[in-house]
């Protein structure tokens, strides 16, 4: 489990393919002689589970499942991503309780400058739009965030979030562009709501 609170960004070393699945080398600040082998760090959202360490280079390796749930197969040497390591007890709830399981991509279509801080505008599919509600919290490449609104157009559902200066610093919103795709989950609170409504219905 995570917080959606970052704490590196991580710059792949290396992309390894074999058969079907990816395998990564990831540099960090993370101290990595405190990292377990089989310990799990969110990378840009999406749990993955460390199978080797070299220096300050962590390795994971990512299934062809994940690959197709993600934007993981664009990553390439030198692209930067949001690491969060997972919770332990006693750590402090920063931000709401994440998985690391992406449920989809969630497409920026605006992007303006409010005071000091960044309105950031998404668009996500039909079938992930009702899962997201004003007030609500959404995990965009890793990151907690709260929705500010949401609206539904013909394609599907739009929602806005501020990203504030220390946010937009310290992880990779900070360069992010009209038209780029993000790993987003949905709020599990919302998840379990959704499945428990179908249930009974």
């Amino acid at each position: 489990m995570f917080t959606g609170i970052i704490t590196d960004i991580g710059i792949i070393s290396s992309v390894q393919n074999e058969g079907g699945d990816t395998r990564l080398g990831i540099q960090t600040k993370f101290d990595l002689s405190k990292t377990d082998i089989g310990a799990s760090i969110a990378c840009a959202g999406c749990c993955l589970t460390v199978v080797e360490k070299q220096g300050d280079v962590f390795f994971v390796e990512v299934s062809a499942e994940s690959l197709s749930k993600t934007n993981i197969s664009a990553w390439s040497e030198g692209t930067k991503i949001n690491l969060e390591q997972a919770l332990k007890m006693g750590d402090e709830l920063g931000g709401h309780i994440v998985s690391g399981h992406v449920d989809g991509l969630a497409t920026l279509t605006a992007l303006n400058k409010e005071g000091d801080s960044h309105r950031l505008t998404f668009e996500v599919p039909k079938e992930l739009g009702g899962f997201i509600a004003p007030k609500g919290s959404v995990t965009l490449d890793g990151i907690s965030l709260t929705v500010n609104e949401v609206s539904i157009i013909s394609e599907g559902t739009t929602f806005g979030v501020n990203i504030i200066p220390h946010t937009w610093d310290n992880t990779t919103l900070g360069v992010i562009k009209i038209g780029d795709k993000v790993h987003l989950e949905i709020d599990m609170l919302a998840r379990y709501v959704q499945r428990a409504l179908a249930y009974n219905a």
